[in-house]
């Protein structure tokens, strides 16, 4: 594929954020709305219900659900502007294909020709794995199971992967170790009934602000709280203890505060004879973590290391909740499991007010890495690698098992792949790489090194710039299905507009393409409860079971949670009760982790570290928030936190402009001196592409287990510049 001849970020301004979908009329004399319809947000792995008001075939407003369970009708910022995304000027309503004039309207017929033609071509000449699929983790569970039988049945690649991966994979891979399953341990509804709760990693405040309102009633009943973070969320202004971790350092940590437990007593001793596996390796590890030692290395003080410990070791009940903060590292898989051995070694998990949350980033980041969109899982979360696995959804599917691809690239690892020729086309839905993913100009030259590119989205991300052609799909409120909230409570996606213009339905879209690749019984799907029913029954057996679930029955019990084996099955709202795991024989298994330094490190040259994260009015790359202009308006741009300390140092002063520069790249921003972060560490969130985009500056080392990449350490040099050379970056 040609480079642009534009520069992106001049293509982009095009389409302000400001514009917005505003009635005929205006917002005032809507009148009264044809219709509510309860539904759930379109952002975080929360999932909050929410009533969409409907006038003419538009969203124009929201009511509260105060009867859903998780939320009682609360939203936060983003959930009550989400629905002003609809009818945006933005929105994409017709195929589009690239010519040398630039994208020009295209009928779906000769698109997806296009698209079939330059696929069979691919792969003829260079094997069916030279065309990759990547796909989203907002996808509800019907279109994440149709994106992998489509990929495996219809494309014949095992090249499938989703931008998860950037996500919950380190938090997943440690789950499947410790205790067989992947999954919250508990309900949020166990969260009050904690007298000691752990938040590591988590910008709660922000990231899930509804949450914030089950800690506090937790404290309101006597919880103490303890929040490791580099910044001062503001969870963490409230906390009844703040460590402030070095960020990297996070498993040296974890095993510092084990250290005081068993050197005290607070430990298990009978749960964990009864219940584990593996924890004098565990014992014998920590022991070289005194709270000096790990104070050494996590810059946390010891007083505060064993003061955590005395509160989690000698509480009753301990909940312990993480999200990117300690995922997003190349030992993010470590860091969790030494999480995890805290839960274990004390006995707190399986109880009621006991237990282990892995706080679900994205939508449907829960149930999108379940049934078969990752590139190392089958439906069911069956391993694609396992010939007893292989061989259920094979018979399921009605194909040879020796016809079923095997383990593919992760998506991180398909962008080295095509700057190495080993991938040639992508089909690519719901996911911006150009601003998610690490190192920005490494994916850039990858995208334009594609011979084929499909994208297949609702709007023009900066990744479908880069595309030959783009197919209109459909938002979240156009279609019907269900999502897995952070919980493991499968809920109900209810349809409320039809797409605009000539937009088509997702999943309508890749059946399409299958039926022309496959042959019809094998995509046979007429609507949404179709794909979910075969869903069901490819999960039947497996880890993630969902046989027992229906869209009736989600509907009448306002979720549903998995594993569901039966339709008299109750649902599972807590794992691990009575000490049972998900491993062959019933017990979990801890993990001695020895701390490991990030991949890049400071030093003289570049001495300062990066961490990235989110804001609380913005969402992963902005693609939706960007054109929400409430949202925008409460956070324009990104700005660089720098503490007093480290301001005085470099001669910056409040509103002032800084370069921050790593090994791959720079970006010139606003600084914003905050006493709320460690004085060797500067932030930046990162929804926003091109000249803004802290991924610019990030790592592409990988954990080497989950292969999630280290967003949040990289060494940068900052030296004061000016609004002039922000402007004058390309």
């Amino acid at each position: 594929m040609a480079k642009l001849t534009q520069p992106i970020d001049q293509m982009i301004d095009r389409f302000g954020p400001h514009l917005q979908f505003t009635p005929p009329g205006g917002w005032e004399d809507i009148g009264e709305p044809d219709k509510l319809v309860k539904t759930h947000c379109c952002f975080c792995g929360v999932q909050c219900g929410i009533q969409l008001k409907v006038k003419d075939n538009d969203v124009v407003g929201f009511e509260p659900w105060e009867e859903f369970p998780l939320n009682k009708g609360m939203l936060c910022p983003k959930g009550v502007k989400r629905y002003l995304q609809g009818r945006h000027p933005d929105r994409l309503t017709t195929p589009l294909k690239r010519t040398p004039n630039g994208f020009q309207p295209e009928t779906w017929d000769n698109a997806n020709d296009s698209i079939v033609e330059n696929i069979e071509k691919i792969q003829a000449e260079h094997g069916n794995d030279a065309f990759a699929v990547l796909s989203g983790a907002s996808l509800t569970n019907e279109k994440a199971y149709l994106m992998g039988k489509f990929a495996r049945v219809a494309l014949k690649t095992k090249n499938i992967d989703y931008n998860g991966r950037l996500c919950m994979v380190s938090a997943g891979a440690a789950n499947k170790m410790a205790f067989g399953i992947d999954r919250a341990a508990n309900p949020w509804s166990d969260i009050p009934l904690a007298k000691c709760i752990i938040v590591t990693g988590s910008n709660v405040g922000e990231c899930f602000p509804i949450l914030t309102s089950y800690l506090w009633e937790a404290r309101d009943n006597g919880a103490k709280i303890i929040v490791i973070d580099p910044r001062m969320t503001p969870i963490a202004r409230t906390a009844d203890l703040f460590l402030p971790v070095r960020p990297g350092r996070d498993s040296a940590l974890m095993n510092g505060i084990l250290h005081v437990c068993i050197k005290n007593g607070w430990i298990d001793e009978e749960f964990i004879e009864a219940h584990t596996h593996g924890f004098e390796e565990v014992r014998r590890k920590v022991e070289e973590y005194s709270p000096k030692v790990a104070e050494e290395i996590s810059g946390v003080p010891a007083k505060a290391i064993e003061q955590a410990a005395e509160w989690w070791g000698t509480s009753a009940t301990s909940i312990l909740m993480h999200a990117r903060g300690i995922e997003h590292h190349t030992q993010g898989t470590e860091n969790c499991l030494t999480c995890i051995n805290h839960a274990l070694a004390t006995g707190k998990i399986g109880k009621p007010g006991s237990g282990y949350f892995t706080i679900t980033g994205q939508g449907n980041g829960q149930g999108a890495r379940e049934h078969g969109q990752r590139c190392n899982q089958l439906p069911g979360a069956r391993d694609i690698e396992n010939p007893e696995h292989r061989a259920v959804v094979a018979e399921r599917w009605g194909i040879d098992e020796a016809e079923l691809p095997g383990l593919g690239m992760t998506a991180t690892e398909m962008m080295q792949a095509i700057h190495d020729g080993e991938i040639k086309g992508l089909l690519l839905m719901c996911f911006n790489p150009l601003v998610s993913l690490p190192d920005t100009e490494f994916t850039r030259t990858a995208l334009e090194k594609l011979e084929f590119f499909c994208v297949i989205d609702f709007f023009m991300s900066e990744t479908a710039w880069y595309a030959d052609i783009v197919l209109p799909g459909s938002a979240q409120e156009e279609d019907e299905g269900t999502v897995t909230t952070s919980e493991g409570r499968v809920v109900k996606i209810n349809k409320a507009v039809d797409p605009p213009g000539d937009a088509h339905v997702d999943w309508e879209i890749i059946c399409d393409i299958a039926r022309r690749l496959s042959t019809f019984e094998h995509f046979p799907f007429q609507n949404s409860e179709d794909i979910f029913r075969e869903l069901r029954v490819l999960s039947r057996g497996g880890i993630a079971d969902y046989y027992g679930i229906s869209y009736d029955r989600i509907e009448k019990e306002m979720g549903v949670f998995w594993p569901c084996p039966d339709k008299s099955h109750p649902g599972t709202p807590r794992l691990y009760e009575g000490g049972k795991f998900y491993h062959p024989d019933g017990k979990a298994k801890m993990h001695a982790v020895d701390y490991r330094p990030p991949d890049e490190d400071v030093d003289e040259a570049y001495p300062v570290i990066l961490t990235t994260g989110r804001v609380v009015s913005q969402f992963l790359s902005g693609t939706q928030t960007r054109r929400i202009g409430p949202l925008v308006e409460q956070y324009p741009e990104p700005i660089v936190e720098i503490h007093p300390n480290l301001a005085v140092e470099l001669g910056i002063e409040v509103g002032d402009w800084v370069r921050v520069e790593s090994r791959r790249s720079f970006v010139i921003l606003e600084c914003r001196i905050v006493k709320s972060i460690r004085p060797d560490t500067v932030f930046i969130p990162y929804h926003w592409p091109e000249k803004r985009s802290a991924n610019r500056l990030t790592n592409n080392a990988l954990d080497p287990i989950s292969k999630i990449p280290e967003f949040k350490v990289c060494a940068v040099r900052i030296e004061k510049s000016d609004r002039a050379a922000a402007e004058a970056v390309t």
